[in-house]
């Protein structure tokens, strides 16, 4: 059984929970401190609100994921309510620069937007809002690319690509290249060995044989991203998502049917890794 601690003027901890606050955030909070980003008020108030923070009695907001974890915390909007939203963007805007919601439609997203006073970027086609203080974006150097088999594809990757991008990465999009006219895959490929893309989410409805044809080209890590996109067999992305698993082309991870935000943020990880031993 792993024991528990308490720190002063803090909550009770694991001692794993204590570890991964010192090994992770605090490190940060320290090279932020010294480097005059933040006063011993901020960082005191940053440590006491370490873990969660609590939204009344319906959301627990990962406020340390990004620096824990390299992903940001990100709020699935499609199953909460307008009032809960607005409660739950607030409190991570109180405590972060920027808050990411997805999966939420242009009536959810009017009304943040008309009772949050905070800058915003709405994508209506992936469904997903970005909320935040300053302008100011982080550059991490990784660069992920996108290829779609098709235009109606082109709302996950979307998802993916805002993703990626709020993760620091540089992304380059390739729309509407699938196998049913091969040619226009190759002056893709061509295009992305020159801009030295470290990572491809690669997505792909009807028959999703894409990902398996890019990865049999290139030597570079694919992620395929199955979208529901197709009629009769392929309805709903159970035929791609089977094809993409079943593939013999080695280099190829898949995540689940639509899953633009797991496709962007385990691209950008890997990505971000790159980036920081290219360095």
């Amino acid at each position: 059984m792993i024991g528990r601690a308490t720190l002063p003027g803090l909550p009770q901890f694991s001692l794993l929970t204590i570890y991964i606050i010192f090994k992770f955030v605090l490190r940060k909070i320290l090279e932020d401190l010294i480097k005059g980003k933040i006063t011993i008020n901020d960082a005191e108030k940053i440590i006491k609100a370490l873990v969660v923070e609590n939204v009344e009695n319906f959301a627990k907001i990962d406020l340390y994921r990004e620096i824990r974890a390299g992903i940001p915390e990100v709020i699935y909007g499609e199953s909460k309510s307008k009032e809960e939203l607005i409660k739950i963007v607030d409190a991570v805007l109180k405590n972060k620069n920027v808050c990411i919601v997805t999966r939420i439609d242009k009536e959810k997203a009017d009304f943040l937007i008309k009772n949050l006073k905070y800058r915003y970027e709405y994508n209506k086609r992936a469904e997903i809002i970005v909320f935040r203080k300053k302008e100011e974006k982080n550059h991490t150097g990784g660069r992920v690319g996108i290829i779609t088999a098709g235009t109606g594809d082109i709302k996950v990757a979307e998802e993916a690509k805002i993703i990626a991008e709020e993760m620091g990465c540089s992304v380059f999009c390739y729309y509407d290249v699938g196998i049913a006219g091969l040619h226009r895959l190759f002056p893709v490929i061509k295009d992305i060995y020159e801009k030295d893309v470290d990572v491809l989410i690669v997505v792909a409805g009807m028959e999703g044989a894409l990902p398996s044809i890019v990865a049999s080209l290139v030597d570079i890590p694919v992620i395929a991203l199955p979208t529901s996109i197709g009629y009769g067999v392929a309805k709903g992305g159970e035929a791609a998502l089977k094809t993409m698993l079943s593939t013999c082309s080695p280099g190829i991870a898949v995540v689940n049917i639509d899953n633009g935000f797991g496709a962007g943020a385990v691209a950008a990880l890997i990505a971000n890794r790159v980036a920081k031993f290219r360095s």
